[in-house]
């Protein structure tokens, strides 16, 4: 494991020092892109001025409650849906292609619903993030052992302490790997939403300072966002193998 980390790290390195290579002997124009070092030092004003703190704030939040939302919704639907083979049948031909639909296209509608505010914003990323929930939730459930339910049966557990004692815990590495997709799912849906919908936020902040050329400051914003969704993402995956290994004993 530590191994293929050192591979990891070798191979963002190297591809690092390739980029700052090329834009300092002049291979890639700094209209495309700046060197890696200027975009760490713009992250840094970026963070010392605070002048983003509102916008990084406001983001956080809108992924935050999107996160909950499609999380606990997801769940829910999933185990009413695996519950009802009728439902099940009307509604898992939609879920298969349902990521084959751009959700973006809805975004006139919310705007409607909700007006121009992080109502819409969190309701786009929660369309895009709360299928994934769904699918991971029937998928664990489909997978629980016969003889686990079996043995419930045997020992006349009631409904609510089958669930508690022998379906969550042994669906539960589904139920994080839906988890885990609903975060990834809900920081592209915010982002991705205030680019075309909001006047604040990170996403408007990368788009504004595209539209007036700011390349160093639009880039320090994209390293800030890349390094959050990779620090939240190494943090899941951390507990992620926590919970397998512990699972397995």
């Amino acid at each position: 494991m530590r191994y293929r980390a050192l591979v990891t790290l070798a191979v963002v390195l190297a591809c690092v020092l390739a980029l700052e290579l090329a834009c300092a002997l002049g291979w890639v124009a700094r209209t495309v892109i700046i060197p890696p070092s200027e975009m760490v030092g713009s992250l840094r004003d970026i963070l010392w001025s605070g002048e983003f703190n509102r916008a990084i704030a406001l983001t956080l939040t809108n992924v935050m409650i999107s996160v909950v939302i499609s999380i606990a919704a997801g769940f829910v639907l999933g185990v009413a849906i695996h519950a009802s083979d009728f439902l099940r049948r009307a509604v898992e031909p939609y879920l298969a292609s349902y990521y084959a639909v751009p959700t973006f296209i809805f975004y006139p509608v919310f705007i409607v619903l909700f007006g121009v505010n992080s109502a819409a914003i969190i309701a786009i990323a929660v369309l895009l993030s709360i299928v994934a929930m769904i699918t991971a939730t029937m998928n664990g459930l489909d997978r629980i052992p016969t003889v686990l339910l079996r043995t419930a049966r045997i020992m006349r557990l009631s409904p609510v302490k089958t669930a508690l004692m022998i379906q969550l815990p042994a669906a539960a590495p589904y139920f994080f790997t839906g988890a885990r997709l609903s975060v990834a799912y809900s920081f592209i849906g915010v982002i991705a939403s205030e680019f075309i919908l909001s006047g604040d936020g990170l996403g408007y902040a990368i788009a504004y300072a595209y539209n007036n050329f700011e390349n160093r400051q639009m880039y320090g914003l994209m390293l800030l966002i890349v390094i959050a969704v990779t620090l939240v993402n190494m943090t899941l995956d951390r507990l992620d193998r926590r919970l397998q290994s512990r699972l397995r004993r």
